[in-house]
């Protein structure tokens, strides 16, 4: 077995967090399977670059650059009329591994593909000189990203001396997954077809449909899940509320192992989202690296052989076998902390950088206002979009023209662009924002959903113990690709 068989790597992995824990959840997912790779990685090392962009593309006017990270892998590259794949970064820092491991490097193995990757501006090394003050972040966008790419191809095709005879093919997961279709759609000349991965397409203030697949997949079943366990989650959830009102926030607070005591309402808010956070997490990132599966989440839920512990009692052992999975001393449950993480102009993370996005362009706010979610009544839209207006000063109201504008200008989830591969997984609740079914569609070839499968699982390299349903899936995208490709050198 080779190399890139025994490796599974996620190379794009995030969109916008509830709370702080299932952002903990995320980085600790990137970094253990970069961990991985890097056992299995040691003489490769792909051309790394720096491409000077426009800060903003649509004023001629403006001469402000910044620079822009990129990696070029040649290693299978058929010099001629080899085609080109283009890796989209997205709302996080770039890593070499997006030219050397993935589904989409085993393809271009396979058919000689010249293999690109371009950090998304304002994130990684990729960041304003200005800083991230507000008023510098309004170079921020996904129109300003496409531009990026736009420029990034004739950068690639002059340095690379490449002709119409070399065909584009694009993959993003997760916002980058948004960005291959949008780009295809709004480049069709550049970008022949689009790979896009668990790819929120459709822009939506109150993202209720988060939680609600959350629950779902938590009865699913197939991946661990049971009616039984969501009861128990539901019961512990309204456990800690009751405990909170009744104003034992001090003997919560020393339960959960929290930083300090939530006294304040925002910071028993924040509590939640927290506790909160530990379900979403598994959920997105199911069998990927984070503290637990659906599965044994669910067992620890579910298990009374202690007659005298109730669904409190096991969240609270729950969250203790997190903390200590993922080595955290003490759970941070502040929220003016948050906010300040939020505010810092200078800080290395991509918090704020996204956050801006979702108060300019997407929303994706993670609400449980609804029956149907698991959690607490507390995660209000309200709670929300008031950080928009206290970081960025974006009321909701202007947050509801910019989502209906983003809709209007890229389609939604009801897009006419012609050669989109959309693959999602049936667990991810980012799928509810994607397309999954378009009754516009004379047959299914522009969607791909998987049974059991989280968010961006198909973007790993392949491996013998995946299910056979992603292998399968897998098997279909490179049909997909295989046909886009003899398609276009027919055409040529």
């Amino acid at each position: 077995m080779s190399v890139m068989s025994c490796v599974t790597v996620i190379l794009l992995i995030d969109l916008v967090c509830s709370g702080q824990v299932l952002w903990r959840i995320k980085d600790h997912v990137h970094n253990i399977q970069q961990a991985k790779v890097k056992q299995h990685l040691t003489h490769a090392t792909p051309k790394k670059g720096t491409i000077h962009q426009p800060v903003d593309h649509f004023d001629r006017q403006n001469d402000k650059t910044l620079p822009q990270t990129y990696f070029v892998n040649d290693v299978y590259w058929q010099r001629s009329d080899g085609p080109v794949f283009l890796y989209i970064g997205g709302e996080g820092p770039l890593s070499k591994f997006s030219v050397l491991f993935g589904h989409h490097v085993e393809m271009a193995e396979r058919h000689g593909a010249l293999l690109v990757a371009l950090e998304h501006r304002f994130y990684g090394e990729s960041i304003n000189p200005d800083g991230l003050e507000t008023d510098k972040l309004r170079d921020l966008s996904s129109q300003q990203a496409l531009a990026d790419l736009a420029a990034f191809h004739h950068y690639i095709s002059q340095r690379f001396s490449l002709s119409h005879r070399n065909t584009w093919i694009s993959f993003g997961g997760s916002y980058a997954g948004a960005l291959s279709a949008w780009l295809r759609g709004k480049f069709p000349h550049l970008i022949y077809g689009a790979v896009a991965s668990s790819a929120p397409v459709y822009a939506v203030l109150d993202f209720s449909s988060y939680n609600r697949v959350v629950g779902h997949s938590l009865t699913n079943e197939a991946v661990g899940g049971s009616k039984k366990c969501v009861a128990e989650v539901k019961g512990a959830f309204a456990a800690v509320e009751a405990a909170l009102l009744m104003g034992n926030e001090t003997e919560v607070g020393k339960e959960f192992g929290c930083c300090e005591t939530p006294l304040k309402l925002e910071d028993k808010t924040e509590l939640l989202h927290s506790l909160a956070d530990v379900f979403m997490g598994t959920v997105q990132y199911n069998e990927q690296g984070v503290a637990f599966s659906i599965a044994e989440l669910c067992d620890i839920m579910t298990n009374k052989s202690d007659p005298r512990e109730e669904a409190y009692d096991r969240l609270v052992k729950l969250v203790m076998m997190y903390r200590a999975r993922e080595n955290l001393p003490c759970l941070d449950v502040s929220h003016e902390k948050l906010f300040l993480e939020l505010n810092n102009t200078t800080a290395t993370s991509s918090y704020r950088q996204w956050f801006y996005q979702t108060c300019t362009e997407f929303g994706f706010y993670q609400t449980c206002e609804d029956d149907s979610c698991p959690f607490s009544r507390r995660f209000t839209l309200q709670s929300q979009t008031e950080l928009c207006s206290r970081l960025f000063n974006i009321s909701q109201d202007s947050l509801l023209v910019s989502i209906d504008f983003t809709n209007q200008y890229y389609g939604g989830n009801q897009p006419q662009t012609q050669r989109v591969l959309y693959v999602n997984g049936n667990i991810d609740p980012w799928a509810a924002l994607s397309v999954v079914w378009n009754e516009t569609m004379a047959d299914n070839d522009r969607v791909i959903f998987i049974n059991g499968t989280a968010h961006c699982m198909d973007m790993n390299s392949e491996k013998s113990v995946n299910k056979p349903a992603l292998h399968q899936a897998r098997k279909r995208i490179e049909e997909r690709v295989t046909t886009w490709l003899k398609s276009a050198a027919l055409k040529i």
